[in-house]
């Protein structure tokens, strides 16, 4: 089987003989029901390849589409003269950066369309092109526009460049609500809905298809498509791994599944890492390592926003479909940048739960915060499972060790507050170990609340933390509020080996002072 790995183009995958998941009822049903559209979705989910499939269709394209959906619903396949605006795979990074791009893209339409020496500026040029279009083919044109919002995402630590950008995008477009009676469709894609930049001021009859339940699958992988179409590769995965079917299928599912952009849609896969996983063998976290969300967290720590509350989030519509232009609340942008997804939904009140799709956004994500809030290189997945490993085996020492270690190489730069970014960075430790420890915060017990409780099948950890003191005080306040008599002997016949750890952080050093353990 060929995987469109990396394949953006519909034409360059059919003609290769790639496999498809077939989407082309709902790209008839878009282009039939209405004229102009907004999608935002996650990178990486297939936003260029509908683009592509759009501009296929509306270019007539039939032989393309034989055996799929759309060849038994179309019948006439009209070809339209296609605008496309493709702004990814450029960088946008001084002021005649989108001058540039723009000039490219106007001047290949001229090419085909003709040219007027009169028109100076880009969007008389655009305007221009439109009515040659219309004029030459004698049809109205289609506009597709893909990553819409990449020259300003590119710049938001750069308030005078955004906003020219902004000017200069808003001239451009504008041409589209002048020259509505000339245009058939227009389509406009992006991984955020940014609110407020009046960059698409005159197109207000935008249908927003973001959160829209009849096309919450028009991009990544639904279970039933999954087993559908690649039932044989899954096999192979399976056999590959040494697993059984149904745990392949359950592990793919809990790697890459639960994406929902509606309250009862079904979970979808993100297609880039199923493919790459189907094609590879190997259960890798794909999708974050194409790209990390270094701007996100800044806008994290920007907003002071409290990252233990990342899976207890909610939201309302208007919130999960518009950004604010100054990122002052990171909610609306996780969720459409792919780091949350809905997870409830409350018909009464209308809020929406959020809480991340799956295990690979999750470990990629905190293990990203955890390196930018303990230590620039001190964190990381291979220190997370020896932690994990260290805890398994009943090696404590090993487990402080390490912790210790990630306080080692204070980060002047980011960390204002230290001790809140020592409890952000504790919370992302535990959040990060593996399934065979169960992990309790603030457990509650008749005397008072442990900090950290950590249980495995073979061992209890009950750990106190204490801000400037020491770890006497800590392994102190563990006897004397009698934190580990509901699992030591003579009080329980729990038989798991119990260690007790203090542990003192040090507001003035930024560190793990003082640590000891008893058994």
């Amino acid at each position: 089987m060929k995987y469109p790995i990396g394949i953006q183009s519909f034409e360059d995958l059919r003609q290769r003989g790639c496999v498809y998941v077939d989407k082309t009822a709902l790209v008839y049903n878009i282009a039939q029901n209405g004229k102009y559209y907004f999608l935002s979705r996650p990178r990486r989910f297939g936003k260029s390849l509908l683009v592509s499939t759009l501009e296929a269709y509306f270019l007539g394209k039939r032989e393309l589409f034989d055996g799929l959906a759309i060849a038994d619903i179309e019948k006439e396949w009209t070809e339209y003269p296609v605008l496309r605006i493709d702004f990814s795979g450029n960088a946008y990074m001084d002021k005649t950066s989108l001058e540039v791009v723009l000039n490219v893209i106007v001047s290949r339409w001229e090419s085909l369309y003709g040219a007027d020496e009169k028109e100076k500026l880009l969007s008389t040029r655009f305007s221009g092109v439109i009515d040659r279009a219309v004029a030459k083919t004698g049809k109205q044109v289609v506009i597709l526009i893909d990553e819409y919002d990449k020259p300003i995402v590119d710049n938001v630590d750069n308030e005078e460049l955004m906003e020219i950008y902004r000017k200069q995008l808003q001239g451009f477009y504008s041409v589209m609500k002048a020259k509505d009676s000339n245009i058939r469709f227009g389509f406009l894609t992006g991984v955020t809905k940014i609110g407020k930049l009046s960059v698409f001021s005159g197109l207000n009859n935008l249908q927003d298809l973001t959160i829209d339940p009849q096309y919450s699958n028009i991009c990544g992988i639904s279970e039933s498509e999954l087993r559908k179409y690649f039932n044989a590769s899954v096999n192979e995965l399976a056999e590959y791994n040494k697993l059984s079917e149904d745990d392949c299928y359950a592990k793919l599912a809990e790697m890459y599944d639960g994406y929902h952009f509606s309250e009862y849609s079904d979970g979808m896969y993100n297609p880039f890492s199923l493919l790459n996983t189907l094609s590879s063998k190997r259960f890798r976290e794909y999708w974050f390592e194409t790209g990390t969300p270094t701007f996100l967290v800044k806008v994290l720590r920007d907003a002071d926003y409290d990252i233990t509350q990342l899976e207890n989030e909610e939201a309302d519509a208007s919130l999960l479909t518009t950004i604010d232009v100054a990122f002052s609340n990171p909610i609306p942008l996780l969720y459409q940048s792919g780091y949350l997804t809905i997870t409830g939904y409350d018909e009464m009140s209308g809020i929406y739960s959020l809480g991340f799709p799956n295990l690979e956004v999750k470990h990629g994500f905190l293990s990203f915060l955890l390196s930018y809030y303990a230590s620039a290189r001190g964190a990381g997945s291979l220190l997370i499972r020896q932690m994990n490993s260290d805890l398994l085996k009943g090696q404590p020492a090993n487990f402080m060790k390490r912790m210790e270690s990630l306080f080692a190489r204070t980060n002047y730069q980011i960390q204002a507050n230290c001790e809140k970014d020592f409890h952000y960075a504790m919370n992302l430790v535990l959040n990060l170990l593996g399934e065979h420890i169960q992990v309790n915060t603030e457990w509650q017990t008749s005397n008072g609340r442990i900090d950290i409780l950590m249980q495995t099948k073979d061992f209890i950890y009950i750990i106190e933390i204490k801000i400037n003191g020491s770890a006497d005080a800590a392994l102190r306040q563990i006897e004397e509020k009698g934190y580990a008599r509901p699992f030591a002997r003579p009080f329980a016949t729990d038989q798991r080996k119990l260690f007790k750890i203090g542990i003192n952080f040090s507001v003035e050093d930024r560190c793990i002072s003082e640590w000891k353990i008893e058994e």
